[in-house]
C-alpha cells in the first residue's frame, strides 16, 4: 500500500477550498489548541453548526479529523467522538464549543499541518455523498474546507 503524499491548500475537490463566497462571519470560531497559539485556526458555518447538532442528536458526541490522505481521506471526516484514534502523529487544531456545551474537537494530522500551518480553515457544508466513514454521508451532505491565510498579526 502506498501513502499519499500530503496536499498544499487549494480549490480542489477535498483540499481546501475558495474563500467563503458570501461576507457572512462563521457562526462559530474554534478555541485554540496549538500551544502558544492565541488564534483561532479552525471556524464553520451557520451550515455546518446546524448538521453537526442534528448528528449529534443521533450519535452523541462528535469529533473531526483532517488527514492528508488522497480522494476522501482529504476531506474533513466527522466520528462519533473516541471512534477514531488520535495520536502522536495528529495536531489538535481547535474544539469548538457547541451551543449545548459540548465541545468538539479539531483533529488534524501533523504531516498535513506542515502544509496548512499559515491556512485559517472554515468547515462548511455541500450537498452531496461524502466519505462512508464520515457520519454526514447517509445525509446527502458533504463537509468541506474553504480556506484563507491567517492573519499574520
Amino acid at each position: 500500500m502506498t501513502s499519499a503524499s500530503p496536499q498544499a491548500p487549494s480549490g480542489a475537490a477535498g483540499a481546501p477550498g475558495p474563500a467563503h463566497p458570501t461576507s457572512d462571519p462563521p457562526a462559530l470560531e474554534a478555541r485554540p489548541e496549538v500551544p502558544g497559539e492565541q488564534a483561532s485556526r479552525v471556524a464553520m458555518t451557520r451550515e455546518a453548526l446546524d448538521l453537526v447538532q442534528r448528528l449529534q442528536q443521533v450519535h452523541g458526541p462528535l469529533m473531526f479529523h483532517q488527514s492528508g490522505g488522497c480522494c476522501d481521506g482529504s476531506s474533513p471526516m466527522c466520528f462519533p467522538a473516541g471512534d477514531f484514534r488520535t495520536g502522536d502523529a495528529d495536531i489538535l487544531l481547535g474544539t469548538f464549543g457547541l451551543p449545548d456545551g459540548t465541545g468538539l474537537p479539531f483533529w488534524m494530522s501533523r504531516e498535513q499541518f506542515e502544509y496548512w500551518k499559515h491556512t485559517h480553515l472554515t468547515l462548511d457544508v455541500v450537498d452531496g455523498r461524502g466519505s462512508g466513514f464520515s457520519v454526514e454521508a447517509p445525509e446527502g451532505k458533504r463537509f468541506l474546507i474553504r480556506s484563507r491565510l491567517m492573519d499574520p498579526r
